[in-house]
């Protein structure tokens, strides 16, 4: 009879991460390839309710004060009305909205590709690494703690008759 060893709490120690993104798209698996930077790399490999779209407003509100700099964000940028003058921004995001592109290259701003970003600057200086607001989507309004209290029916429905007192 072999004698083991006792791991406690191994299954708890136990840490798993994507190595590869679960999306099917081509563009996608070949940006993986380049390995350019590990944090980009990190974030291409998330699922898509952890890549949020960011808009214009978002955008404009984080750059200030780093208008010379790259703007990176894996995800989506979309248009925000809000917005009146779009500055000269140099972008790098998976998507872009046709209205969202057309305005910031009418600020004679530019919208790049990640392989393109890989050939400007392949370790990664000069850029900022931004992504959309995480508790933004609409699903996460129902998350967390179920109502409780006074006003909740547990056992029965609410009724007019049977007691029912605010």
């Amino acid at each position: 009879m072999a004698m083991g060893i006792d791991l406690v709490g191994s299954s708890k120690s136990k840490r798993t991460k994507r190595t590869t993104p679960k999306s099917n798209d081509i563009y996608l698996k070949l940006l993986v390839k380049l390995k350019f930077n590990a944090v980009i790399l990190k974030r291409l490999f998330m699922s898509k309710v952890n890549r949020l779209p960011l808009s214009l407003s978002h955008l404009v509100c984080f750059i200030d004060g780093k208008e010379s700099k790259i703007v990176v964000v894996i995800g989506t940028i979309t248009d925000d009305l809000q917005v009146y003058e779009v500055l000269y921004l140099k972008v790098i995001a998976l998507r872009f909205t046709e209205r969202a592109k057309t305005r910031i290259e009418k600020a004679n701003g530019e919208c790049l590709t990640f392989d393109q970003l890989a050939l400007r600057s392949p370790l990664g200086q000069n850029t900022v690494l931004l992504k959309g607001p995480k508790n933004a989507h609409e699903a996460v309004k129902h998350f967390g703690k179920a109502p409780s209290g006074r006003k909740f029916e547990r056992t029965r429905e609410r009724r007019n008759n049977k007691g029912f007192r605010v």
